[in-house]
């Protein structure tokens, strides 16, 4: 589990032997219909090859996530301390409007996995 992008905002992975991704995100609306609530956002699809991470999610509320980068180890000594490992790259949030206009914004990401106690 990997923060996002904001606290108490959260990415879960789940890496399959054949390199498949799977795990969702769980952030808080931000629309007028949701905000504050919520939401969970599954993969649509996922893949690993190496260090190489991308992820695409479900639209939900006419938004959808798409990350494309690595997986790193990040600062943490051990795997009970945080950002043992960190996923760094660009996630792109794409919203579609009333009108069915896509709009989308990249920017460059670090998200730090959780200490493993927690």
């Amino acid at each position: 589990m990997y923060s996002f992008l904001q606290d108490g905002e959260f990415v879960q992975l789940t890496i399959e032997n054949d390199g498949q991704v799977t795990g969702f995100i769980s952030r808080y609306g931000d629309s007028e219909s949701d905000r504050g609530d919520f939401l969970d956002q599954f993969f649509k699809q996922g893949k690993l090859d190496g260090t190489k991470l991308s992820f695409t999610t479900d639209t939900v509320h006419g938004v959808w996530y798409q990350f494309i980068g690595t997986i790193e180890r990040g600062e943490g000594k051990t795997p009970a301390d945080q950002a043992y490992y960190i996923l760094k790259g660009t996630l792109t949030e794409n919203r579609t409007d009333a009108n069915n206009k896509v709009s989308s914004k990249s920017h460059a990401v670090t998200f730090k996995l959780f200490p493993r106690d927690v």
